[in-house]
This record gives C-alpha cells, sequence and structure tokens, in this order.
C-alpha cells in the first residue's frame, strides 16, 4: 500500500477529527467567560405581579371599558356589572327602609299616649286621696257628734261606708296608674324594636350600595391590562375573572443559582441584567427574594459534587423609579441573564456597568 492509498484510507478519520475541533473551537469561542471569578449569572425572564380583575358577585357582564394593552389609573373604572337586578332590590330595600321610618313614627305615638294615660290616672289617684281625706274627716265628726247625741247612728254608719268607698276608688286609682306605666313599658319596647328594624334596614341598604359600587370593576392600581378573559354579555360566577393586569410598578426577573452562589446572596444585593433582546443595554436590579429550599434537587446529595446541582430560586427587582419612567417600554417575558456578584469586595467590571441609553429600557 504506497502514501496516497494510506491517506484515502485515513481521510474519514481525518475528517471526522478536523469537524470535532473545528466545532470544538467555534464553541469555545462562543462561550461568554463572563467577568470573571466572584461572578455568576442565571437565565429567566422578565415578569411582572398579574392581577385578576373578577367580580365579587355572580351576574352578567355589562361593559367592558377597556382594551388589551391599554394603561390605566388606580381607581378607574374597567368594566361595569349588570345592575338591574341590584337596584331593584336596593328600591326594596329603600322601600322598607322608609316603612320601617314610619312604624318607628307610630312606635313613639304611642309611648306619648301611653306616658299621658299615666299622668291621667296619676291625676286621678290625687283625686282618689282628696276623697279619703275628706271622708276620712267627715267620719271623725260624725262619730264626735254621735257621742254627744247630735248624730244618729245612720249617718254615723254613712259616713263609714263613704270612708271605704273612698278607699276603694284610691286602691282602683293606683292599679290604674300601674297598668298605665306597664303600657308605657310596652310601647318603648315596640319602639326599641321599630328602632331596630330602621336600622337593619338601613344595613341592608347600605349592602347593596357596597353591591353596586363593587359591580363597577375598578383598577386596583396603576398598570397595564394584559387580557380580556370575558366579554359583555357573558355570565360569570362569584369571583369570575373578567381582566387580567400587570402592575408595571412591580417587575423583576426570576432565575435560578446553584447553592454556593445563593448562600451568598442578601436582600438588596446588586444584580444586572442583561437582556436577549438588547445585549447593549445593563439593567440594575436588586435581589429581592432567595428560596429558602432548593427547587429541584438530584436523587441523591450524599456528595459534595451532587450538592453542588441543588438550584435556588432567585428574584431580582427593577428600581421602581426606573419603571415608572419607562412604562411605554416595559415588556414581560422578555428572556435574559441576570449576573450576581458572590464576591462583594469586587468591582463590577466595565462590561457590567448600567448602561440606559437616554434613560430607556430596550424595545
Amino acid at each position: 500500500m504506497n502514501l496516497t492509498d494510506h491517506i484515502k484510507k485515513r481521510l474519514p478519520l481525518i475528517l471526522v477529527i478536523a469537524v470535532a475541533a473545528g466545532a470544538y473551537g467555534i464553541w469555545r469561542g462562543a462561550q461568554d467567560q463572563g467577568p470573571g471569578p466572584g461572578f455568576m449569572q442565571g437565565n429567566g425572564r422578565i415578569e411582572a405581579t398579574e392581577i385578576d380583575i373578577a367580580t365579587k358577585l355572580p351576574g352578567r357582564v355589562d361593559q367592558i371599558l377597556v382594551n388589551e394593552g391599554d394603561f390605566v389609573k388606580a381607581g378607574q373604572v374597567l368594566a361595569i356589572m349588570n345592575l338591574d337586578s341590584l337596584q331593584a332590590q336596593l328600591d326594596e330595600a329603600r322601600a322598607r327602609q322608609r316603612q320601617a321610618g314610619h312604624a318607628v313614627a307610630a312606635a313613639q305615638a304611642q309611648v306619648a299616649l301611653r306616658e299621658s294615660d299615666v299622668a291621667a290616672q296619676q291625676a286621678v289617684v290625687k283625686q282618689r286621696e282628696s276623697d279619703l281625706f275628706a271622708a276620712r274627716q267627715r267620719l271623725n265628726r260624725s262619730r264626735s257628734l254621735a257621742q254627744r247625741g247630735a248624730a244618729s247612728q245612720q249617718e254615723l254608719d254613712d259616713d263609714q261606708a263613704r270612708l271605704h268607698s273612698a278607699e276603694a276608688g284610691l286602691a282602683a286609682a293606683k292599679a290604674q296608674v300601674v297598668s298605665a306605666q306597664a303600657g308605657v313599658s310596652a310601647a318603648k319596647a315596640d319602639l326599641v324594636g321599630a328602632e331596630s328594624a330602621v336600622a337593619a334596614a338601613a344595613a341592608t341598604v347600605a349592602r347593596i350600595e357596597a353591591d353596586l359600587k363593587d359591580s363597577s370593576l375598578k383598577a386596583p392600581r396603576d398598570g397595564r391590562i394584559q387580557l380580556r378573559v370575558a366579554q359583555p354579555g357573558e355570565v360569570l360566577g362569584a369571583g369570575g375573572r373578567v381582566l387580567n393586569m400587570l402592575d408595571l410598578a412591580d417587575v423583576s426577573m426570576t432565575f435560578f443559582m446553584p447553592e454556593a452562589a445563593a448562600g451568598r446572596l442578601a436582600m438588596g444585593s446588586e444584580v444586572r441584567i442583561i437582556l436577549d433582546a438588547a445585549p447593549a443595554y445593563v439593567i440594575p436590579a436588586e435581589v429581592s427574594f432567595v428560596a429558602s429550599q432548593a427547587q429541584f434537587t438530584p436523587k441523591t446529595v450524599e456528595t459534595a459534587s451532587e450538592r453542588q446541582k441543588l438550584m435556588f430560586r432567585v428574584k431580582a427587582r427593577l428600581p421602581v423609579e426606573l419603571l415608572l419612567k419607562n412604562l411605554e417600554q416595559v415588556k414581560t417575558g422578555l428572556p435574559g441573564v441576570a449576573w450576581v456578584r458572590t464576591d462583594p469586595a469586587q468591582p463590577w467590571p466595565e462590561s457590567l456597568a448600567v448602561r440606559l441609553p437616554g434613560v430607556q429600557l430596550p424595545e
């Protein structure tokens, strides 16, 4: 076998080696070696706090006043539920409230009437006491005259009967006073019941008015509408979702760090975010959450090498002032890389210096 034949025979192997070497070289050249020791990176996506705008009561969606992508302010009405049924309930409750108010007026009149009855019966008692006093005085005079023979026994007996009659009249008058006072107590109890009915009716009106107010679905904070879940005319149950919105003042990136790096991160640690859509920009952030438990773990962690595979979820929050200045540019779901500094003594390299041209977030 000559040299040419030998080369031809070995050519496939040489080509494989050459391709492998070229691929390795390309792979090595494509690797981002990063800023060096003391820094680590994790992949993640931009996220914002989501808020579901939902109904408190079951009903039909009457109007939806915003579209997907609209910016809204806190307190802005976003959707309105059908109010016909609640309005009818409110009218009924207000009618009952007026009825209860009339019942209170009637009960107050009854109390006044019963109190006047007590006053009248007390006057009768005074009169009966005067009659008793007169009857007793007359009887005493009759006894004195009878002892001197100036009055007959019949007159004495008549005066004695008048005294007993006056005593009975006084006792009856006092009993009438007690009866009238019981009537006052009963009338006052009816008044308390009527006033309680007024309070209950007022509470019912307030509850229905609150339900009416809640039927106008409002934005709990500033943000952007992300999704219209329901459409006008749809009937929803209690808690039915109508809209989904994002709080653009609470934006963060969630990524994962190995145990060695996560254990060194503290709340408020600096983070640098580079989005795939705009690698020229470096966005500042700070650590706002580090998971207390590994998010995914291998089956065994007996060895040190296996423990290095423990990954912890970390969240880096973007500055609120930066977000508020660039609401139009904030987009969720954008992938990127988050760099953390595991050695606080290391300064941030120039490649990770904050770069926000025009103080604008990337498109």
